[in-house]
């Protein structure tokens, strides 16, 4: 019999067993053993994954574009602010200018004061504003929610289209001749609000084909499965919002992206499918 080169350990253990005695026990292979089986399981990350880039150089606005009334860099941060003598009627972003992006995650914190409503829109288009038609900087498209009254963060919403597509603690399905429908819970949106601080919290949004996640502060909060090909985007700018209403502030900070091109790896899989409720 002619032996391969190598022999693994495995192999040596069936060849040994191949020329044991009859009547032998296995157990007289104490010498061999077969290999053990490393046992991995998923662990906490600390800090990112290889792949995140900075969006925001944390001193100026520059690659982003907005009314600068009402936004500023400022010890660190994107400051949206709304006072009194700048109130607003229509919503309005600053945008970032250095991509269109299908498929990524977005990392960021925001800090935002108690009467206040902001949002980070993506895969996003400008749009005309016919309440104030002077705002160049009207978006459309999908929004991770948030507010300072801890009511809306982490939904899935879309601004100025089919408004809420998932809200906190639910999995979401959006089919393409009806509204969106729960096929599973994340946990009681009450017990997700209590992980809302009322400082500093880090958003994490993860944006892949049909589906869209978001995560705060290390929690999954919502999860839409979009199949209305007719009305989701596929790609678009990034923006941040200041909300019409009463004055306002908000702070965003440490502003990060992965794409397809800095992870250096396709991010994108297929889109996931439903059938009959049951995501495959």
């Amino acid at each position: 019999m002619r032996l391969p080169h190598r022999i693994t350990p495995a192999l040596a253990w069936l060849l040994a067993l191949a020329i044991l005695p009859a009547g032998s026990h296995l157990t007289s292979l104490t010498a061999i053993a077969m290999p053990a089986r490393q046992k991995i399981v998923p662990m906490p990350i600390q800090g990112d994954e290889p792949g995140f880039q900075p969006i925001f150089d944390g001193r100026t606005l520059s690659g982003w574009e907005g009314d600068f009334r009402y936004w500023r860099a400022e010890a660190g941060a994107i400051v949206g602010e709304i006072t009194a003598a700048t109130l607003i009627q229509s919503n309005t972003f600053i945008i970032w200018r250095g991509g269109r992006p299908r498929d990524f995650e977005l990392k960021l914190d925001y800090r935002i004061t108690p009467v206040g409503n902001s949002g980070i829109n993506y895969r996003s288009a400008a749009v005309p504003d016919p309440v104030t038609p002077s705002n160049q900087f009207a978006l459309r498209g999908y929004q991770f929610d948030l507010d300072g009254a801890k009511l809306f963060d982490g939904n899935i919403h879309e601004e100025k289209g089919r408004q809420f597509l998932s809200v906190r603690g639910q999995l979401t399905h959006v089919p393409p001749d009806g509204p969106p429908v729960v096929l599973s819970t994340l946990g009681a949106p009450t017990e997700l609000a209590a992980l809302i601080t009322g400082d500093w919290n880090a958003a994490h949004l993860i944006v892949r084909g049909n589906t869209l996640m978001h995560l705060l502060n290390g929690r999954l909060m919502s999860v839409a499965i979009d199949d209305d090909v007719a009305h989701r985007p596929i790609d678009g700018v990034i923006g941040l919002q200041v909300h019409a209403g009463p004055p306002m502030r908000v702070e965003y900070r440490n502003i990060r992206i992965k794409t397809r091109e800095t992870a250096g790896v396709p991010l994108a899989p297929q889109n996931l499918r439903i059938i009959k409720g049951i995501a495959d």
